[in-house]
C-alpha cells in the first residue's frame, strides 16, 4: 500500500508535468506553497498496520477533450528585460495549441507559426471599445488585443483568432513570460538535450554557444535556446521561425521526458521546486488555476505513454501580401484541425489493445493501433525495416519462421478463444536534439 508521502510526491510530479505545459497561476502557487509550509508531515510507513489510501483526485474535465492555448510572450518588463532587452508594448512569441484527448491516451502539441497571414476578428479592448477586423500576421492579434497594457485582453484576442482560423474551440489558456521558463527549467535541475551539431547564436539576437552532443541546459541557457533565430547550427543559418519551431518542439519534448524520468520522480526536493515554479510562473484561466483541479487532470494522464505525446507542425508555404512577406497555411493544414476538433488521434499514436467484438479474423490484424509494416515508424516496407518481429502484421503472423502464427493457432484450437491482438512494436520517433 502506498504511503501518504509517496502519494503526495507523485501527485506533485503529475501537477508539475501539466504545469510545464502551462497550467497554474501566481495566486494558486502562493496558496499552495503556504499550505504545504504549515503541514508537519509524519511518514508512518511501517509503523501502522493498516493505512487508508488517499482518494485519487478527480479530473474536472473527465471524458472531455481539453484544448489548451499556450502563449509565450516577448514582454520586456522587469526581469524579462534583463533577458531580451527593454522594449515597450506586448508581443506574442511562440503559440502552441495543446490538445489532450478525452480518453487521456494521447496529447498533440501544434505550433502555430507567428508569421502566418490571418484574419484577426474584432476584439474588445481594455477601454471597452472594439478593434476593427483586419488582416495581418498571427502574432499581431496579441498586440492589438492588449491595447498596449492588458495581458487579459491580449490573450482573449489571440484565442478569438485561433478559434476563427482553426475551427477548434480553445477551452483553456495560459501565458508564459520568458522568466517563467527559467524557473521551471531550474526546478528540475536543467534539461538534457543531445544536439546533432554545435549551436552558435548571433549575439545580437541571443547569447548562446553549445557544443554538439549531450548538454544540460539551465534556465537562462534554455530561454536563449528557445529565443534564438540567427546563427549557425540546427537550422539557425536559415533565420526562420519555422526552424525555431522545430527546436522549440524538441526542447518541450525533452523537458517532458525529464519530468517523467526517475531523475525527477526520485527527488522530492526537485519535485516541490517544480510545483512552485510551474504554478508561480504562469498566468492561466480560473478553470485550471486551482491546484486541486490541476492534480485531477494530471492524475488522469499518469499512464500516458511518452510516444503518444505528439509534436505537429502546420504545413505552410511562403507568400507575399501587399509589400510584406510571410506564410500561408497549406490546404493540408485543415485536416489537422478537423481531426483535433473531432478528438481523433494522429497516425503515430499507439492506442491500448481493444478486445475484438467481431469475427475471429479481427484478431492479429494491423488495425489495432500499431499499423502494418507499411506505416510502421521503424521504417518503410520496401526496405524491410518495418517487418522484423512485427507481431501486428498479418503476413508475418502467418509464417512458421517466427513461430508466432503457429502458436496463435494452437492456442485458439485448445481453448476456442483467439488471443488478444497486440500493437506492432514500433520504436519511438525521437526529434533532433532529444536524447534517446
Amino acid at each position: 500500500m502506498r504511503s501518504w508521502r509517496k502519494m503526495l510526491m507523485f501527485r506533485g510530479v503529475t501537477m508539475g508535468v501539466v504545469g510545464v505545459m502551462a497550467f497554474g497561476s501566481a495566486a494558486a502557487a502562493t496558496a499552495y506553497h503556504n499550505a504545504l509550509s504549515q503541514i508537519d508531515v509524519q511518514d508512518l510507513d511501517g509503523l501502522v498496520a493498516e493505512q487508508v489510501t488517499p482518494k485519487d483526485p478527480s479530473d474536472p474535465f473527465k471524458d472531455e477533450p481539453v484544448n489548451l492555448l499556450l502563449m509565450g510572450t516577448d514582454i520586456r518588463d522587469g526581469s524579462n528585460a534583463d533577458i531580451g532587452g527593454e522594449v515597450s508594448g506586448m508581443r506574442s512569441d511562440t503559440t502552441m495549441l495543446v490538445h489532450i484527448s478525452a480518453d487521456r491516451q494521447w496529447i498533440e502539441i501544434v505550433s502555430l507559426p507567428r508569421d502566418t497571414f490571418v484574419d484577426i476578428p474584432s476584439c474588445q479592448l481594455p477601454d471597452g471599445s472594439q478593434s476593427q477586423p483586419y488582416r495581418d500576421k498571427f502574432n499581431a492579434s496579441f498586440e492589438v488585443g492588449s491595447g498596449g497594457t492588458s495581458l487579459k485582453h491580449a490573450s482573449a484576442c489571440t484565442i478569438n483568432t485561433v478559434n476563427a482560423m482553426t475551427g477548434v474551440t480553445v477551452t483553456n489558456h495560459a501565458v508564459v513570460k520568458m522568466n517563467g521558463v527559467i524557473d521551471v527549467v531550474n526546478a528540475i535541475g536543467g534539461v538534457k538535450m543531445c544536439l546533432p551539431e554545435a549551436i552558435h547564436g548571433d549575439p545580437a539576437s541571443a547569447r548562446i554557444d553549445l557544443p554538439a552532443g549531450e548538454n544540460r541546459l539551465d534556465g537562462k541557457t534554455a530561454i536563449q535556446f528557445l529565443r534564438v533565430r540567427k546563427g549557425t547550427g540546427m537550422g539557425l543559418e536559415m533565420r526562420s521561425d519555422l526552424t525555431r519551431i522545430e527546436r522549440q518542439q524538441a526542447f518541450i519534448n525533452a523537458t517532458l521526458r525529464q519530468i517523467l524520468s526517475a531523475e525527477t520522480l526520485a527527488d522530492p526536493t526537485k519535485t516541490f521546486r517544480l510545483i512552485n515554479a510551474a504554478l508561480g510562473s504562469l498566468s492561466a484561466d480560473p478553470a485550471i488555476a486551482d491546484p486541486g483541479k490541476v492534480a485531477g487532470l494530471a492524475w488522469s494522464l499518469r499512464e500516458i505513454e511518452k510516444r503518444n505525446i505528439i509534436m505537429t507542425k502546420v504545413p505552410v508555404y511562403d507568400t507575399v501580401e501587399g509589400t510584406a512577406s510571410g506564410l500561408a497555411w497549406s490546404p493540408e493544414s485543415a485536416e489537422i484541425f478537423q481531426r483535433l476538433a473531432a478528438d481523433q488521434p494522429p497516425e503515430q499514436v499507439v492506442l491500448p489493445d481493444v478486445e475484438p467484438s467481431g469475427s475471429p479474423s479481427a484478431s492479429g490484424g494491423p488495425q489495432d493501433g500499431g499499423g502494418d509494416a507499411g506505416t510502421d515508424d521503424s521504417g518503410d516496407a520496401e526496405t524491410g525495416t518495418g517487418d522484423t518481429g512485427d507481431a501486428g502484421d498479418a503476413e508475418t503472423n502467418e509464417g512458421s519462421e517466427s513461430g508466432t502464427g503457429n502458436e496463435s493457432g494452437t492456442a485458439g484450437g485448445d481453448t476456442g478463444k483467439k488471443p488478444k491482438p497486440k500493437p506492432s512494436p514500433s520504436p519511438e520517433v525521437v526529434l533532433d536534439g532529444v536524447c534517446a
